[in-house]
C-alpha cells in the first residue's frame, strides 16, 4: 500500500492534463495487483518448497515396472540403493508418537523427506545432523499422512524371551571420509544396478535381503558376509552385534 500510494503522488505532481490523471489511476491499479501477488507469493513460500522438494523426491523413484534384463541375475542386494546421507533436519511427526520425520541430503537436487519409527531409541537431538545410510530406491510409503521416500538404515538387537518392547535400535553409519551422497557398494559382489521403486516393491527385493542383513562381530553391516562399504570404508553399527539390519 505504500508503494502505491508514493507513486500515485510522485505522477500527479508532474503530471499535466486530463491523460495523466487517467494513467495514474490505472498505475495505482496495477501497484494494488503487484502488492496482492506479492502477498500470495509470501505467503505460499514454505508450501511451494515442501511441494518442490515432494516433486523431486518423486521423479527420484521410477515407477518403471519392467526391469532391465541385464540386471535380473545380479545378486539381490545389488538391486537396491544404498546411500550416504545426512540428516538436516528432523522432528516430531505431529499425529504419530513413533514417527520422526527428517530431510535427509543425499547428495540430490532435494533433500529426501522420510519418516522414520525412531522416537524411542533417539532423541531430537541426536538425530539432528547424524550421517546415516538411507534406502533410496524404494517405493513411496504414506506413514501417518506423511509421504516418504525411502527408509533409513538400522539394526536392531535380537529380542531375548521375555523382553517385550524393550528392543534396542540403533543406526547403521557410514564413516566419516564417506561422501554425502555416494551408493554404496558390497565387498566382493558387482557394481549395484538399482531398480526402480516399482520393481523393488513387486519383487519384494528388500524383504528378500532383509534375511541376508546382519551386523557382524565387529559390528560391521554386511549382507550375506559382504560388507557395505564406501570410499571412506565401511559402514558399522555402534553396538548392536549379530542384530538384524532393517
Amino acid at each position: 500500500t505504500s508503494t502505491s500510494t508514493s507513486t500515485s503522488t510522485s505522477t500527479i505532481g508532474v503530471g499535466t492534463g486530463t491523460g495523466t490523471s487517467k494513467n495514474t489511476k490505472e498505475e495505482q491499479r496495477n501497484n494494488h495487483k503487484t502488492s496482492r501477488n506479492d502477498s500470495k507469493k509470501s505467503s505460499s513460500k514454505q508450501c511451494t518448497k515442501n511441494k518442490t522438494i515432494t516433486t523431486q523426491n518423486n521423479n527420484n523413484n521410477n515407477n518403471n515396472n519392467t526391469p532391465n534384463p541385464k540386471t535380473q541375475d545380479q545378486p539381490d542386494i545389488c538391486k537396491l540403493e544404498f546411500k550416504v546421507g545426512k540428516i538436516i533436519k528432523a522432528w516430531v511427526h505431529p499425529d504419530a508418537d513413533k514417527l520422526y520425520c527428517e530431510e535427509i541430503d543425499v547428495g540430490e537436487e532435494t533433500p529426501r523427506l522420510i519418516a522414520s519409527g525412531l522416537r524411542k531409541h533417539y532423541t531430537l537431538e541426536e538425530m539432528q545432523g547424524r550421517r546415516v545410510v538411507v534406502v533410496s530406491n524404494l517405493k513411496t510409503k504414506k506413514l501417518a499422512g506423511f509421504a516418504s521416500f525411502g527408509m533409513v538404515l538400522c539394526a536392531a538387537s535380537q529380542q531375548e524371551e521375555g523382553e517385550g518392547s524393550d528392543e534396542k535400535v540403533e543406526f547403521i553409519e557410514p564413516p566419516e571420509g564417506a561422501v554425502i551422497g555416494e551408493v554404496i557398494n558390497f565387498q566382493g559382489l558387482p557394481p549395484p544396478q538399482p531398480w526402480s521403486g516399482a520393481q523393488v516393491e513387486k519383487k519384494k527385493i528388500f524383504q528378500t535381503c532383509a534375511e541376508g542383513m546382519r551386523t557382524t562381530e565387529e559390528g560391521l553391516a554386511a549382507w550375506n558376509g559382504h560388507l557395505f562399504m564406501t570410499s571412506g570404508g565401511p559402514c558399522t553399527c555402534a553396538t548392536i552385534r549379530n542384530g538384524a539390519m532393517r
